[in-house]
């Protein structure tokens, strides 16, 4: 491959425990952001050993109790071959992490998926990826993957990246993941239900396992522990690729360094400019999202045909690349700019269709309707930016959006760190919205001190906005002390420790 063509760099954000960060950015642009945090860890491919709390024939789903709290929906179709009753045990994985009022989707059709095979316990089943289009290679894969089944009774899916892969690489990957289901299964016999058996990698390791190629020209971390997790997963499941792997130790953050945090922020608009001047509105809602094309400032260059179907192109280029960076799942419905030529409608859906061809979620394109949408379904992986980063706004009650305030509170934290890095000040106080500050000092305050060695105070201004905030005073803590006795008297609300 020419280095023309490794166009992808791969930064991991994880020096902070209660949020990681992995962004992939293709071309210099944010494409895609995997987001976890301490509190709201993803389970989708976590293994349990359940207890069928209920069944309900009537329904065709059982209830199963994972032991976190909450009860998982099990289809019957998921527990064919299995026997359900109240009381029993039964050994389930996450297809479907739980959401609002939504518990976890689980299955007993378990699935380990490693960088080039899917392993399928219970299963002798094989199948090849679809987007390995040359026959001859798929031909060749099968035939391992047959091979590699039948030897162990298993199931066996050929991931994309196989592709071009040789047999001791393939024979390798099966088996660390024979040896992986064979410690699940030992893990099983001896614990009780409800538990957790298998937790899947770490986020940058699924996100490398997954998205790694030879397109991948440099990986990027902010702490050396990372980064030699990052390089013995390289030596093991690269399958040979060479990608040097930096760790960045700057005072500035390396997501604000490749100024990802802007293009974080504005993930969260709704309104979305194309270069032409036209503009996409992008409205989720708990059953579908909607994206509006608008023309805007777009009047075009020639006819009116041609205005309408060159903005169409472009918007669903930019729709198609919202989607994944937005990680939006479900029913997509797009109204574009009406169009009165069929063959112009022909052609969109069809270029629609090749945008998506390359997205890991699966993704459907369906025609326009009579009313002049498209309607599309992509397969829901893991929760959407918009859901884990904000909240609906708690001041005016309407569909309006503002942070949550653990994402304020993760916000506020780097900005501390970055000031104690830059100085040896004993004591700092930052101004806030007074609920922001109420909230931070009942719940992040005391550890921030502990952790940067530092006196914290925060002045609440109501003037401030939600997620605002600033650096009001750095100093001894003698001169803090009298700027908070200065500030009471002014009756301004100052939370410390002291």
């Amino acid at each position: 491959m020419s280095s023309e063509d490794k166009d992808i760099r791969i930064l991991a954000n994880t020096l902070d425990p209660e949020e990681m960060r992995v962004a992939i950015v293709e071309g210099e642009r944010l494409r895609e952001l995997f987001i976890e945090r301490m509190w709201e860890r993803q389970k989708s491919g976590e293994i349990y050993k359940a207890r069928v709390e209920s069944v309900l024939p009537g329904m065709n789903a059982s209830f199963v109790n994972l032991g976190d709290g909450r009860n998982a929906f099990l289809y019957l179709n998921d527990a064919r071959g299995h026997e359900l009753k109240p009381g029993g045990d039964i050994v389930v994985q996450v297809t479907k992490t739980a959401r609002k009022n939504k518990g976890a989707r689980v299955t007993t059709r378990l699935s380990l998926p490693g960088r080039y095979l899917v392993l399928v316990p219970g299963s002798q089943d094989v199948g090849v990826s679809k987007r390995i289009e040359r026959d001859e290679e798929r031909l060749r894969l099968r035939s391992i993957a047959k091979e590699l089944a039948k030897r162990e009774s298993v199931g066996v899916i050929v991931r994309t990246a196989a592709e071009g892969a040789e047999l001791d690489v393939l024979e390798s990957d099966f088996s660390a993941l024979l040896d992986l289901w064979k410690d699940i299964e030992k893990n099983s016999a001896k614990q009780s239900s409800p538990c957790l058996i298998y937790r899947d990698l770490g986020l940058t390791g699924r996100v490398l396992r997954d998205e790694f190629s030879e397109r991948v020209f440099e990986i990027v971390t902010d702490n050396e522990e990372e980064r030699s997790k990052v390089e013995e997963w390289l030596e093991r499941y690269s399958g040979g690729i060479d990608c040097p792997v930096s760790v960045h130790r700057g005072n500035v953050p390396v997501f604000e360094l490749y100024g990802l945090e802007k293009e974080i922020e504005a993930a969260l608009d709704q309104k979305v400019w194309l270069k032409s001047g036209a503009y996409l509105v992008i409205e989720q809602t708990e059953a579908l999202t909607v994206v509006d094309v608008n023309t805007g400032k777009f009047v075009g260059h020639s006819d009116l045909r041609n205005t309408v179907f060159q903005t169409n192109l472009e918007a669903a280029e930019e729709i198609a690349w919202q989607l994944r960076l937005r990680a939006i799942g479900g029913i997509v419905v797009v109204d574009f700019i009406d169009m009165d030529y069929q063959e112009d409608r022909k052609a969109l859906v069809q270029r629609m269709e090749e945008l998506f061809a390359n997205d890991r979620c699966r993704t459907k394109v369906f025609g326009v309707t009579h009313l002049g949408l498209v309607e599309i379904t992509r397969k829901r992986a893991r929760a959407d930016i918009r859901s884990i980063l904000t909240r609906s706004c708690p001041f005016c009650g309407t569909p309006s959006r503002v942070l949550k305030e653990d994402s304020v509170a993760i916000i506020v934290k780097k900005f501390v760190r970055k000031i104690c890095n830059s100085s040896r000040s004993e004591s700092l106080m930052l101004e806030l919205n007074s609920r922001m500050g109420e909230y931070l000092s009942e719940t992040y305050l005391s550890q921030w001190e502990e952790l940067f060695e530092r006196t914290i105070a925060l002045r609440c201004s109501d003037s401030m906005g939600w997620d605002k905030f600033r650096l009001d005073f750095q100093g001894d803590l003698e001169a803090l002390e009298r700027r908070i006795c200065q500030l009471q008297k002014e009756g301004f609300v100052v939370y410390s420790t002291n």
